[in-house]
């Protein structure tokens, strides 16, 4: 009896599945050693799967991934909304012409866990770099921007006082220091009339600027919106009123702290106006409030009430003894006190004073005697 030979195909399979196991593991452990050549360590909560995925897909994207959209390109302002999905900041940025992929930019920033990490806030970015140096640049908390804000009526000294809380890396002495040093030389950005001082002259806003701006870059900026602001019609109003561009920035600063409530700046402006057109003493409280200065008991800049005694302080800043201007702004004026000044009502007023309800409005007045039925009884 003849006996049938086993087949030796299961023993040859078994042998060409076990090498085919060899050569999947062996590029399954190649393809995430290779990415991580490229594109560095990938965070450690990813599993293997989604290593692997991750890195395939890198890889397939190198291109666009590393090679910047546009060498000449310059920088542009993006901002992150907090909770913003990685996805949907990916997106924006390819509509801004940043990235040339959105999906591999995400994957990128997943494979190295920083879509956990991205802060909220602004940056300056350029499709000059790879996306993934966008990327890593993003890290940085020193290439966010800040918001730097100065509020309308804010002397020197209080907006050196929010240095420390900005963002900024300059020091409250070192930006007093400079701005009432008298030289401005060395800025890109020349004031007329050459003022000894910079109060009055750093305009009240908004500026988005970089964590690493110096002290002469943020001050470039700020007085480049100022002359901006200023310049045209505003110069022309000022001219009306025979006023020099600093002469209208001291009248607008004393404007500014006399109105608590704007609607009546182009009112007070008028007052001022008239006033100094007649010869008479401006008498404003707010230039005996400069002169005095801080106010430890109120924790301010600003003393009120003013008592008798302050009204009689010897300096060349007290209008109730001075005649005509100051001789320097007492804060810094807002756009719409430096309009006044350049375009004010036409009244006949020569007189104002506090309502007594307490609405920050007051009670104008052409003549003296009126004036003083407008007192609070």
């Amino acid at each position: 009896m003849t006996r049938k030979r086993k087949s030796s195909l299961p023993g040859f399979l078994t042998i060409i599945l076990v090498l085919l196991s060899v050569v999947i593991a062996v590029v399954l452990a190649k393809i995430p050693a290779e990415a991580v050549s490229i594109f560095g360590q990938p965070v450690h909560t990813l599993s293997f799967f989604d290593r692997l995925l991750l890195s395939i897909n890198l890889l397939s994207h190198q291109q666009q991934l590393l090679i910047p959209l546009n060498p000449t390109g310059s920088q542009v302002s993006f901002t992150i909304a907090p909770a913003e999905w990685v996805g949907d900041i990916a997106g924006r940025m390819q509509n801004m012409g940043l990235i040339p992929d959105a999906q591999a930019w995400a994957d990128y920033l997943v494979y190295r866990g920083y879509d956990v990490s991205l802060k909220a806030g602004g940056y300056r970015l350029s499709p000059s770099s790879s996306p993934v140096q966008i990327a890593e640049l993003m890290q940085d908390p020193g290439s966010q921007e800040v918001i730097f804000s100065i509020l309308p009526g804010w002397r020197l000294e209080e907006i050196a006082a929010s240095l420390p809380t900005s963002g900024l890396a300059i020091r409250p002495e070192e930006f007093l220091a400079f701005t009432t040093g008298g030289d401005f030389s060395g800025l890109d950005v020349r004031l007329p009339g050459n003022p000894a001082s910079l109060e009055g002259f750093l305009l009240p806003g908004q500026y988005a600027v970089t964590r690493g701006t110096s002290l002469d870059e943020l001050l470039t900026i700020i007085l480049s919106q100022f002359i901006q602001v200023v310049s045209g019609d505003l110069t022309q109003g000022f001219n009306n009123q025979r006023l020099s561009l600093e002469q209208a920035v001291i009248l607008a600063s004393i404007v500014q702290r006399e109105a608590l409530v704007q609607d009546e700046m182009l009112l007070i402006a008028s007052v001022f106006i008239n006033r100094l057109a007649a010869g008479m003493r401006l008498e404003s409280d707010p230039t005996i409030q400069y002169a005095l200065g801080f106010d430890a008991a109120k924790n301010s800049w600003w003393k009120v009430p003013l008592d008798t005694n302050d009204l009689g302080i010897n300096s060349p800043y007290n209008t109730y003894l001075v005649a005509g201007l100051p001789p320097a702004p007492i804060c810094s004026p807002g756009p719409e006190a430096l309009q006044s000044v350049s375009n004010p009502a036409n009244t006949g007023y020569y007189f104002f004073r506090a309502l007594c309800d307490g609405s920050g409005r007051h009670a104008f007045a052409d003549t003296y005697e009126e004036h003083l039925n407008n007192a609070c009884e």
